[in-house]
């Protein structure tokens, strides 16, 4: 049975674990404040979910969602996700992050400085450009006329591929943007960023994006 590792126990990483559990994955999910803190949540999910901290979700993983805002990301573990995949579904934002200036001038992608901060491991970006509340209500079977899709981008074609895999595990189509390089695309002020769009429709809308904004 296949172990998400869930880093991060906000809004996003509670829905995509409601899923995962839904779909019959193992799920391990932690935050910042302690195992104890999500009892709840554990108990809503049942007995394919457990909490723990960052550090032992990361290590139970056969691969991890890392959830938490871009300011944090000195605290993603590295050495538990050596060799593993890594769904990065955090989006940089100013007003709460703080100014990263190569972000703010198009230089870097927030994703690739996470590839950074794991060199280990194999970064994808994923889930980041659809609302929390849609994860678990948008998702429709394969070949669903008008289904809707999501980007992912990555170094590693295996990255990418999980991410594919899980989205139509979920009910979603895939773009593949391509390298962490293009990741920009889906993030936060771009056209493509929480629309509802068909694969056709975002492949359109993800290529028109500004590279600043």
């Amino acid at each position: 049975m296949t172990t998400i590792g869930i880093i991060g126990a906000g809004h996003l990483g509670s829905e995509v674990a409601r899923k995962a559990v839904e779909l019959g994955y193992d799920v391990v999910i932690s935050n910042s404040r302690g195992p104890e803190t999500l009892a709840a949540l554990v108990a809503e999910l049942g007995p394919r979910a457990r909490a723990a901290t960052p550090a032992q979700a990361a290590a139970a993983g056969d691969f991890a969602v890392v959830t938490i805002p871009f300011r944090s990301l000195g605290s993603i573990p590295v050495e538990q996700l050596a060799g593993k995949i890594v769904i990065d579904a955090g989006n940089y934002y100013r007003k709460r992050d703080g100014h990263v200036p190569a972000l703010d001038a198009g230089e870097a992608t927030s994703s690739a400085l996470v590839q950074e901060h794991l060199p280990t491991s194999k970064v994808a970006k994923g889930f980041n450009h659809i609302r929390y509340s849609e994860i678990t209500t948008d998702g429709t079977p394969a070949a669903t006329p008008n289904r809707r899709a999501l980007a992912t981008a990555s170094d590693y074609a295996e990255a990418s591929e999980l991410v594919t895999k899980l989205y139509d595990e979920f009910g979603f189509d895939t773009v593949n943007l391509g390298p962490l390089s293009e990741s920009w695309r889906a993030e936060p002020g771009r056209p493509a960023n929480v629309v509802r769009q068909n694969a056709a429709e975002l492949s359109e809308t993800l290529a028109r994006a500004p590279r600043t904004v």
